[in-house]
C-alpha cells in the first residue's frame, strides 16, 4: 500500500514537473512578446502577474508533494526496521533506496528549475526596454526550448523504464515471498514427522514384529500345505 501511494505522488510530482517546467521556459518568452504586442490592439490572454501566481500556486503544490512522498517514505523506512520481516529487508532496503533516489531527483529538479525561474524573473526585470538585449535573449530561449523538450523527452523515457523494471522488482519479491513460505510448510511437515516418528519408537518395533510373525505363518501355512499335496500325490499313485 504504501508502494503504490509512492507511485502515485511520483507520477503526480512528474506531471507537475513538466508542467513546471513550461511554464519556466515559456516566462521570457512570453515577457518579450508582450512588450511586443504593448503598442497593437491585442491582448495576451496570460500575462506577467497570472504567469506569477501560476508560478507560486504550483510551487506550492509541489512542495507539498514532495512532503508527502517524504512522510510515505519515512513510513516505509519505519516498515522495513519493524519486526517480522528479515527474509524479505534486503529487497524491501532496494526497493526504499530506489523510491529515495526518486524524491531526491524531484527535489533536486524542482529546486534547479525554481531557482531558474526566479533567475529569469529577475534578469526580465533587470533588462528594461533594451531592445537588442531582449531580442538576443529570445533567440536564445527559443533554442533553450527546443533543448528543453528534448531532455523532457528523454526524462519520460528513463521514467517509463524505471517503472517496468520496479513492476519487475515487485514480480520477483512476489515469487520469492511465496516459495519461503512453501519451504517453510514443508519445513514444518518434515519436523512433525520426524517428531512422531521419535516419540514412538515401539509402535514401529511392534510393527517389525507382527511383519516378522506374518511371513513365519505363511512359511508354515505352505510347508504343510506342500507336505499335505505331496501325501496326496503318494496315495494316489499306490
Amino acid at each position: 500500500d504504501l508502494r503504490k501511494q509512492a507511485r502515485q505522488l511520483e507520477n503526480e510530482l512528474d506531471l507537475k514537473l513538466v508542467s513546471f517546467s513550461k511554464l519556466c521556459t515559456s516566462y521570457s518568452s512570453g515577457r518579450d512578446g508582450r512588450r511586443d504586442r504593448y503598442s497593437s490592439d491585442t491582448t495576451p490572454l496570460l500575462n506577467g502577474s497570472s504567469q506569477d501566481r501560476m508560478f507560486e500556486t504550483m510551487a506550492v503544490e509541489i512542495e507539498q508533494l514532495l512532503g508527502k512522498l517524504t512522510g510515505i517514505n519515512d513510513k516505509m523506512a519505519e516498515y522495513t526496521n519493524s519486526a517480522g520481516v528479515p527474509s524479505l529487508n534486503a529487497a524491501l532496503m532496494h526497493t526504499l533506496q530506489r523510491h529515495r533516489d526518486i524524491l531526491q531527483d524531484y527535489t533536486h529538479e524542482f529546486h534547479k528549475t525554481k531557482a531558474n525561474f526566479l533567475a529569469i524573473r529577475e534578469r526580465e526585470n533587470l533588462l528594461g526596454s533594451v531592445r537588442k538585449d531582449i531580442e538576443s535573449y529570445k533567440s536564445g530561449s527559443g533554442v533553450n526550448n527546443r533543448r528543453t523538450e528534448l531532455f523532457l523527452k528523454e526524462h519520460e523515457h528513463l521514467r517509463n523504464s524505471d517503472r517496468l523494471i520496479e513492476e519487475t522488482i515487485s514480480i520477483a519479491m512476489a515469487t520469492k515471498e511465496n516459495m519461503t513460505s512453501q519451504r517453510g510448510m514443508l519445513k514444518s511437515i518434515q519436523s512433525k514427522m520426524n517428531t512422531l516418528a521419535n516419540r514412538f519408537p515401539a509402535v514401529n518395533s511392534l510393527i517389525q514384529r507382527i511383519n516378522l510373525r506374518k511371513r513365519r505363518d505363511s512359511l508354515i501355512l505352505g510347508g504343510v500345505i506342500g507336505v499335505c499335496t505331496i501325501l496326496l500325490l503318494l496315495y494316489a499313485f499306490h
